[in-house]
C-alpha cells in the first residue's frame, strides 16, 4: 500500500520560532501548541547537530576486521570493540542505564582474501577479494587453479572438472539466485570455493565494485567476491591462452565460529513511566565501510538522543536506544540468517519488552536521498497515524521534493520485522526502492562520498519529532482496518470458489472485523486526542488519569496486534510478507496456467511463465536435486532456534523438481508427450486446493477470534 503525503510549506522564520502544528487524529483539525510544546519542538530542532552524528558515523567505520576492505561482522573483534566504544558514547551524550545485552550469535572473522596471478605477458596482478560467511583458511599463500564456470549452474558444471579448484562464476543475486546456490552446487562437485562476480543486480556503480551478502548457506561451501573488472580480465586471459584453468596464489582467512556471543548496546532517556517504552534501533555491524549501512544510522540515532537530551526534553514514556549487533548475518546455515541481533534482543535478552515497548523506530541508510518522496515503511496499523504525522514534518530545502510516502507492510530485510513479530508496532525509514540498492549497497562504494547532509538533517528532524508524537499518545495509535482491507483485497474469491475453497464466509468475517476495527480506531483517536490536549494544557492529573484508565485497553490492542502478527503474517519462499491464503492461492494459479499450456502441447510457456512461480521451484531449473533438497530442508527441517523470525512462516512446499526437469528435456520437441507431467501437475493442483481450503478455514477461525476481541473493547 502506498499513500502520498505532501509537505506543509514551513518558512524558515517559523521553524526558528518553533512552529509545529499538533493534529487531532480523530478530526484532522489543528490546535495551537502550548508554550511547553513550542519550546521543546523548537529547542529540539535547534539542538539537532548533524556534524556530531557525521563524526560518530566516521568513527564507527574505523572499526574493521579486514584492514583493506573494512567489515565489522557478527561477533568479530571489530564488532566487540565498536560496541565498547558505543557504550562510552551513549554515556557521554547523557543516556542513562547504559548496558551491554549479551546475545548468542555465530561469529565471523574475515581478515583477508588476496589473490595473485601472472598474465601471458608475465605481468603480476594482485587482487583483493570480498568475503562471505564461510570457513576458508590458507597457511599463507597457497597455489590453486581457477576455472570459469559461467553462472555455476548444474548445466555449467556438467562437463567441468572443478575438484580442488576455485570456480569463477557470474552472478545476479537480484534477478536470479542468491550466492548459496552456486556455492553449494560447486562444493558438491569438490570445488574449494566460488569466486563470484556481479553481473547486474548489485555493485553496478563501478566495475571494480565488490559485493557482500549474508550467505544463507553452510560454512563449508565457501564463496568470495571478485570485481567484474578482475573477473573479466581472468576470463579474457583464459580465452586468449586457450587454457581451461589459471594458476593463482591465494592467501585467505575467513573463520566462522558457532555459538559465540556479541552485545546489543542499550541506553535510555528515563520517562515518567518506565513500563511504557519508545524503542529506537539501528545496527552497528557492517560490510566494507558500511557508511550508510548502517554506521550513519547509529550516528543518527545517537544524534537524536543527544538532541532530545540537550533540548531538555522530559518524556512521559521511557525512550530506549539500542545499537544492535549481527543484523547483516548472525547464524550459519539458515535461510533466515540476518536480523539475528534484533531477534535475540526481543525474544531472549529482553523478552519483557514485548509487553512494554509501544513503538519501534528502526533506522537504515539514513544519510542518502533514496527517492524523491521519503518513504516511511511501517506495519499496516500505523498507516493512519504516520500519514497524519507526516503532514506536519518541517521541510529541508533541497531534499524530498515530493514529500513523504507512507508504505506498508514491512519487509523482512531489516530489524523492524523481528520487532514486529514480538508484538511491537514497527517502522523504518525505507531504502529498498532506491537505485542505491543496485549501485552502492553492500559494496566498498558505500563510503563517506555518499553522504547527504540535507537528507541526514531531515531524518534527524522527522524522527525526533516522531518520538515526541508517540510520547503524546496514551494508547498505541493503531488502526486495524488497513490490515484487513489489504487482506480482503488479496482474496481471489471466484478462483477460490472454482477450486472448491469457498472464501465467502471469510470475506464476511473480514467485513465484520473492519467494522469493529473502525470503531476501535475512533476510540483510539479520541483517547489520544484527549491525552494530548491534557498534556498541552499542563493538566498532568487528567493526562495521568487517561493513561491509567486506558492501560487495559492498550494491553488489549497489543494482544490483537500480536494475534494478527502470529496468525496472519506468512512469508513466501523469497521472504516476501503475505497473508496465509496467498501461498496456495498463488501456487494454484501458476499450476493451473501451466496445465492449460501443457494441454495444448506448449512446454515453453509452462516453463518460461508459470512453473517457476510455485514455491522455490525456480531453483529446480538450474541446480541438482541434492542442492534443491538441501535448501528446501533448510527451511522445513531445521529447529526453531536455527530459523528465528522465519520459523513457521512458510505455509508449505510443492515439489515440482522432477516435472520441471522432465519438461526441460522436451523444451524443443515438436510434439512433446507430456501426459505424465500433466498427471503430476494435476496432483499438485489437488494438493494446493486442499491446502487452500485448510488455510482459509484457519484464517476464518483466527479472524473471527480477532473480531470477538475487537468487539469486546470497541464500546
Amino acid at each position: 500500500m502506498k499513500k502520498k503525503v505532501t509537505f506543509v510549506v514551513v518558512i524558515i522564520a517559523i521553524l526558528i520560532a518553533g512552529y509545529f502544528l499538533v493534529t487531532k487524529l480523530s478530526s484532522g483539525s489543528k490546535e495551537e501548541t502550548s508554550s511547553k510544546e513550542q519550546w521543546s519542538t523548537s529547542k529540539y530542532l535547534e539542538k539537532v547537530d548533524t556534524n556530531y552524528s557525521y563524526e560518530l558515523t566516521k568513527k564507527l567505520t574505523t572499526f574493521k576486521s579486514n584492514e583493506k576492505l573494512g567489515y565489522r561482522p557478527s561477533g568479530s573483534k571489530a564488532e566487540l570493540a565498536a560496541g565498547e566504544m558505543l557504550v562510552e558514547e551513549f554515556k557521554k551524550i547523557g543516556l542513562k542505564n547504559v548496558t551491554k545485552d549479551e546475545i548468542k550469535v555465530d561469529s565471523w572473522e574475515f581478515e583477508k582474501a588476496d589473490l595473485t596471478y601472472v598474465d601471458k605477458d608475465n605481468k603480476s596482478h594482485e587482487l583483493v577479494l570480498g568475503g562471505y560467511q564461510a570457513n576458508f583458511v590458507t597457511n599463507g599463500p597457497e597455489t590453486f587453479e581457477v576455472v570459469y564456470a559461467g553462472k555455476g549452474t548444474k548445466q555449467d558444471l556438467a562437463d567441468l572438472d572443478v575438484k580442488g579448484k576455485l570456480v569463477l562464476i557470474d552472478i545476479n543475486q537480484r534477478d536470479e539466485w542468491w550466492i548459496n546456490y552456486p556455492a553449494y552446487q560447486a562444493s558438491l562437485k569438490g570445488a574449494k570455493a566460488v569466486l563470484a562476480a556481479q553481473q547486474g543486480g548489485y555493485g553496478e556503480i563501478d566495475p571494480e565494485a565488490l559485493n557482500a551478502q549474508d550467505i544463507c548457506g553452510p560454512d563449508d561451501a565457501p564463496a568470495f567476491s571478485i570485481s567484474r573488472k578482475d573477473a573479466d580480465a581472468i576470463i579474457t586471459l583464459l580465452k586468449e591462452t586457450g587454457q581451461q584453468t589459471l594458476k593463482v596464489s591465494f592467501d585467505a582467512k575467513s573463520v566462522v565460529q558457532k555459538d559465540a556471543k556479541s552485545y546489543n548496546i542499550v541506553g535510555e532517556i528515563p520517562g515518567k513511566d518506565k513500563d511504557s517504552i519508545i524503542l529506537l534501533s539501528s545496527h552497528y555491524d557492517a560490510y566494507f565501510d558500511g557508511f550508510q549501512d548502517d554506521s550513519a544510522a547509529i550516528g543518527m540515532m545517537a544524534g537524536i538522543a543527544k538532541g532530545l537530551i540537550d533540548s531538555g526534553y522530559q518524556p512521559e514514556k521511557t525512550i530506549v536506544f539500542v545499537a544492535q549487533a549481527a543484523e547483516e548475518w548472525g547464524i550459519s546455515n539458515s535461510r533466515y540468517d540476518w536480523s539475528t541481533g534484533a531477534y535475540e534482543q526481543i525474544f531472549k535478552a529482553r523478552p519483557e519488552w514485548q509487553d512494554k515497548v509501544v513503538a519501534n523506530i528502526n533506522f537504515e541508510l539514513p544519510a542518502y536521498e533514496h527517492t524523491s518522496a521519503d518513504e516511511i515503511r511501517s506495519v499496516y496499523e500505523l498507516d493512519q497515524f504516520l500519514t497524519e504525522f507526516a503532514k506536519e514534518v518541517p521541510t529541508v530545502e533541497g531534499v524530498y521534493k515530493d514529500g513523504i510516502s507512507v508504505v506498508s507492510p514491512l519487509r523482512t530485510w531489516s530489524d523492524d520485522f523481528s520487532y514486529s513479530l514480538g508484538g511491537i508496532p514497527s517502522l523504518r525509514n525505507d531504502f529498498q526502492d532506491s537505485d542505491f540498492m543496485k549501485s552502492h549497497y553492500h559494496s566498498q562504494f558505500d563510503n563517506e562520498s555518499t553522504y547527504n547532509e540535507k537528507a541526514f538533517r531531515f531524518h534527524h528532524n522527522m524522527y525526533g519529532l516522531l518520538v515526541a508524537a508517540y510520547d503524546n499518545t496514551a494508547v498505541m495509535p493503531l488502526d486495524f482496518t488497513e490490515r484487513f482491507e489489504a487482506m480482503k483485497e488479496s482474496i481471489t474469491a471466484d478462483a477460490n470458489m472454482a477450486a472448491g475453497a469457498d472464501s465467502q464466509e471469510l470475506l464476511k468475517a473480514i467485513d465484520r472485523t473492519i467494522a469493529a476495527a473502525t470503531t476501535i480506531t475512533e476510540k483510539v483517536n479520541k483517547i489520544n486526542a484527549d491525552y494530548k490536549a491534557a498534556l498541552l494544557e499542563g493538566d498532568e492529573k487528567q493526562a495521568q488519569k487517561l493513561f491509567d484508565d486506558n492501560k487495559e485497553f492498550n494491553n488489549k490492542l497489543r494482544e490483537i496486534y500480536r494475534d494478527a502478527q502470529e496468525h496472519l503474517v506468512k512469508l513466501t519462499w523469497e521472504d516476501v510478507q503475505i497473508f496465509p491464503h496467498e501461498h496456495a492461492q498463488n501456487n494454484l494459479d501458476a499450476i493451473n496456467k501451466s496445465l492449460e499450456s501443457l494441454e495444448k502441447g506448449d512446454v515453453k510457456t509452462a516453463l518460461d511463465n508459470d512453473l517457476f512461480l510455485v514455491d522455490n521451484n525456480w531453483y529446480a531449473y538450474s541446480f541438482d536435486r541434492e542442492t534443491f533438497d538441501f535448501f528446501t530442508n533448510q527451511v522445513l527441517g531445521q529447529p526453531a532456534d536455527r530459523l528465528n523470525w522465519g520459523h513457521a512462516r512458510v505455509v508449505g512446499h510443492e515439489d515440482l523438481y522432477d516435472v520441471i526437469n522432465s519438461l526441460q528435456d522436451k523444451y524443443d520437441a515438436t510434439e512433446p508427450k507430456v501426459d505424465s507431467e500433466i498427471a503430476a501437475l494435476r496432483t499438485a493442483a489437488e494438493n494446493q486446493k486442499s491446502l487452500l481450503q485448510t488455510t482459509i478455514q484457519h484464517e476464518l477461525e483466527q479472524v473471527t477470534a480477532i473480531e470477538g476481541k475487537m468487539k469486546a473493547i470497541a464500546q
